[in-house]
């Protein structure tokens, strides 16, 4: 039985349509990747897509199977007009905080396009600072195609750099929870602490917990 596709209300170029209407003529979805672990990175996207071009099986990355996104990886890449994907690491979260990091990791992609944007279409509900006009989308990676291609791609690279750290660290299990604040996760903190990829900001109440054990 072959699954529904997927397509937004309005189509997945709605945003794309309604900023070129606007006199805007190179667009690019922006997502991110990894606000919320434990451990790693955080990741984001940028990419501009040919409009209306079908990308089958595009979705919301959170709504895909690892290999889902593993194939869509490649075939937004081949499809896209430009690309780019970038982060910010961990130290860098705890230096500056984890929204200002994503705003980071944001402006690095935007910045590593090859063709500049003149407009961005932003998933979420805070503007980061891209130099360039852009608007908010609150589920834009549902509802956006572009914003959706930049979602996989952030995605998609940030599991492979969790699974490479994995090897770095093998007691972790990186590769099974990539980072994220999973029971197994927290148990294996409490009994080994912390690891240099860590976010020490955002460990102190798990840490806490162990002291008062």
């Amino acid at each position: 039985m072959t699954a529904k596709k997927y397509t937004p209300p309005g189509g997945w170029y709605a945003y794309e349509k309604a900023a070129a209407e606007k006199g805007y003529s190179s667009i690019c979805g922006i997502d991110e990747a990894g606000r919320g672990p434990l451990a790693g990175p955080v990741f984001a996207a940028a990419v501009i897509l040919p409009c209306g071009t079908e990308i089958e099986g595009l979705n919301d990355s959170k709504k895909l199977t690892e290999k889902k996104r593993e194939e869509l990886f490649d075939k937004i890449q081949e499809t896209a007009i430009a690309c780019s994907i970038a982060f910010a690491t961990e130290q860098e979260i705890d230096e500056v905080n984890i929204l200002q990091a994503t705003f980071l990791a944001m402006r690095r992609a935007v910045d590593g396009l090859k063709v500049r944007p003149d407009f961005a279409l932003v998933d979420g509900n805070r503007m980061p600072p891209l130099g360039i006009p852009a608007e908010l989308i609150v589920k834009g990676d549902a509802n956006s195609a572009s914003i959706a291609a930049a979602s996989i791609l952030a995605k998609v690279s940030r599991d492979r750099v969790m699974k490479e750290i994995d090897a770095l660290y093998p007691e972790y299990q990186f590769a099974k929870h990539k980072g994220y604040g999973t029971e197994l996760h927290r148990e294996i903190l409490l009994e080994r602490g912390p690891c240099p990829v860590h976010r020490k900001t955002f460990l102190k109440k798990i840490l806490a917990e162990k002291d008062d054990g």
